[in-house]
């Protein structure tokens, strides 16, 4: 009989985070709606729906072993995507309310969340 995977704590604040940003794209999508770059192929309430539920799937995916490594590559995938919304925002913080050194701040935070979803998602 074999032992089940312990959730340590790294998966379980990191879904922890991912799912409470996927709530509050649904409570507050007008948030990130502005945020969506205008070459963007979808409207910028479907991206900010669709992030929503790829972050709450990816959130949830990493609190179990099984599911952990496809929320593992999920997450990095939309880490990706959503990539150009932080450069948008850092090119005009004035636009979106923001100091410019947070929405700078930002940038080097995201290749960091990427690392920590790298390592958290491991199956374990």
């Amino acid at each position: 009989m074999s032992v089940p995977a312990r959730l340590t704590p790294s998966p379980l604040l990191l879904a922890a985070l991912f799912c409470a940003a996927g709530v509050l794209h649904f409570l507050k999508p007008e948030v990130f709606d502005r945020i969506v770059p205008p070459a963007t192929p979808l409207s910028p309430r479907a991206a900010t729906l669709l992030s929503g539920v790829a972050e709450l799937a990816g959130g949830l995916g990493l609190l179990h072993p099984a599911t952990r490594p496809a929320a593992r590559w999920g997450l990095l995938a939309l880490l990706l995507a959503v990539y150009p919304a932080n450069l948008y925002m850092a090119q005009a913080p004035d636009k979106f309310g923001v100091p410019a050194w947070v929405a700078w701040a930002r940038l080097p935070l995201q290749p960091l969340l990427m690392w920590w979803v790298w390592t958290a998602g491991r199956r374990r």
